[in-house]
């Protein structure tokens, strides 16, 4: 077992963990995408990244790939680490518009407006579905192709592969796959059906106050919703 400081407070945790394995353990929520626990790591949505060390020289990590290290100091909702998972959020969703997943994600992180231009390619490039085939079903019947804004995954030479078995495991897995649910047409690509409330602590403390429970719960948006001019919470 070693020490780390996980949102200021001193835990215990085996050597071999990721900091995400470190922070459910604790009950901490990070969102994850292309993340399966069935899965090799990949760290390629970059949604679950963490702020590590001490100020000033902190850095983002993805916490489903960064191993723990004895001393290791890591913040998991300070602003910086919300702003980077907004526009993570908002640039996946230009890609993939439908995903209710996504749509889910960006009404829970105040995503709210689309700043690029929708391509509507359906698929964000996580590779769970090249590492479900290979891992999980012993296919590797695709795989990516191309590099940059080329990049793609498909099957090779993109004719229909000898080895599939049309098993349906990669589209099961597919986060890009799960259409938007049938609620209220939005105006916009970003649907905010399912909005809730947004913590006020975030712009005050430089870190959510509420990681631990829901929001408001701590107070912190009851005291921040006259100045903001946000509801307070019931």
């Amino acid at each position: 077992m070693i020490t780390i400081l996980l949102n200021n407070v001193e835990v215990q945790v085996e050597e071999h963990w990721t900091v995400l394995e470190a922070a459910k353990f604790y009950g901490l929520e990070i969102p994850t995408l292309c993340h399966n626990e069935g899965l090799s790591p990949y760290g390629g949505c970059r949604l679950c990244l963490v702020e590590i060390g001490e100020k000033p020289k902190t850095r983002l990590v993805s916490s489903c790939t960064y191993r723990v290290e004895p001393g290791l100091v890591v913040r998991t909702d300070t602003r910086r680490v919300i702003q980077a998972r907004r526009m993570m959020i908002e640039l996946m969703l230009s890609t993939a518009p439908n995903s209710k997943i996504l749509q889910d994600l960006a009404s829970r992180f105040g995503v709210t407006q689309q700043r690029f231009t929708l391509r509507n390619e359906e698929c964000v490039l996580c590779g769970l579905c090249v590492r479900m085939c290979a891992e999980q079903m012993d296919g590797r019947a695709i795989g990516f192709q191309n590099r940059g804004h080329k990049k793609k995954i498909s099957t090779p030479f993109d004719i229909q592969s000898e080895v599939c078995r049309l098993c349906g495991a990669c589209m099961y897995i597919c986060p890009a796959c799960q259409l938007r649910c049938q609620g209220p047409e939005p105006d916009t690509a970003i649907c905010n059906a399912c909005l809730t409330m947004e913590p006020t602590c975030l712009e005050r403390y430089d870190e959510l106050q509420c990681w631990m429970y829901d929001a408001g719960r701590c107070g912190t948006c009851v005291q921040d919703a006259p100045e903001t001019g946000r509801p307070k919470p019931e």
